[in-house]
């Protein structure tokens, strides 16, 4: 653990009562998945690997507009039957929770700050979060799937914060892409950036052991 004293700015959150995660990037390093999982649908419908180009797209928008940018339109007819073939569950051991996300949560808890996520994962999601038991810890959870828009759109934190009956400046959303940032931004709430010193935030969080020992200090 480090603390790194230029990431974490000072600003007021006594006030803070919600906190909504981005999963890919931020609850987890699931970039070796999605390059697994984008890769296995190429390789049936006969294309090269994703370049790295590609491999950036896919890591941050939702499943169907990834699938649109990586697989050429004649293609496309055959995708549902790809995908019915993948089975998900062989691809989720490539996931790693970020480190020392699970103590977070349990302070979060303590301090009855509500967790939620907000992702562009769309049939996943709830499988992930089975598999590593952290299912209890988020209410409520927003895919693409239960959405009428993906991020950045804003309509899953607007859904999140009527479910929570919280405003939007007595929650904060941590992501980690410029999808994050301007969901953020359209929603009006407070952003907190993730690894990722280039985004516009409120907040720059260089891993979860060093957030603990911020809101410890300061909530």
């Amino acid at each position: 653990m480090f603390i790194c004293n230029f990431l974490l700015k000072k600003i007021e959150i006594a006030g803070l009562k919600g906190i909504i995660f981005d999963c890919d990037g931020v609850l987890f390093d699931s970039r070796e998945v999605n390059i697994k999982y984008y890769n296995m649908i190429k390789e049936a419908l006969g294309l090269p690997p994703m370049c790295k180009e590609e491999e950036e797209y896919v890591h941050m928008h939702s499943v169907d507009n990834s699938l649109r940018f990586i697989v050429p339109d004649k293609l496309r007819h055959k995708l549902p039957e790809i995908r019915q073939k993948i089975n998900y569950k062989v691809l989720i051991p490539y996931m790693r929770p970020e480190e020392g996300l699970l103590p977070l949560l349990q302070f979060l808890r303590q301090k009855r700050i509500a967790c939620s996520v907000n992702t562009n994962r769309t049939t996943t999601m709830d499988l992930v979060l089975e598999h590593f038991q952290l299912y209890t810890y988020f209410s409520p959870v927003i895919t693409a799937a239960r959405v009428s828009q993906p991020k950045p759109n804003p309509e899953g934190i607007f859904k999140i914060l009527r479910m929570w009956s919280y405003r939007p400046e007595q929650v904060v959303f941590i992501g980690d892409s410029e999808v994050d940032q301007e969901t953020a931004r359209r929603a009006g709430v407070p952003f907190w950036g993730f690894k990722n010193i280039y985004l516009q935030a409120d907040m720059y969080i260089p891993d979860f052991w060093t957030m603990r020992q911020y809101l410890i200090r300061n909530l």
